[in-house]
């Protein structure tokens, strides 16, 4: 599975069409624990597809989708279910601990 980097226009298509629920990982290019969590986000997001479409949005590109959705610290990820945000994790240690918060948020 390739994670997919969305704009705020493509986010808002994607929580309005997708039949899945979406994951969203908000991030930054400068954040060094959130480039440390890209193999683990990028693994957990393939081996939980297709119940899921996993993306990334850069908080210094689409900061109004940060301040929307109260991202203060990041990473900070997002499950929404039906086009609304349903649960959040903020830095997770390992995938091990993201896989967990997806599996119970998903059942």
């Amino acid at each position: 599975m390739s994670v997919t980097f969305m704009s705020k226009e493509d986010l808002e298509t994607a929580l309005t069409g997708e039949e899945r629920p979406i994951l969203v990982d908000f991030w930054a290019g400068w954040c060094t624990y959130c480039r440390r969590l890209d193999p683990a986000f990028e693994e957990a997001a393939a081996e939980m597809e297709p119940e899921l479409m996993a993306v990334k949005v850069d908080v210094d590109q689409e900061p109004e989708l940060a301040e929307r959705y109260h991202i203060d610290t990041i990473p900070t990820l997002l499950l929404f279910r039906n086009g609304q945000p349903e649960a959040r994790i903020t830095a997770p240690d390992s995938k091990a601990e993201l896989l967990e918060f997806l599996r119970s948020s998903l059942s």
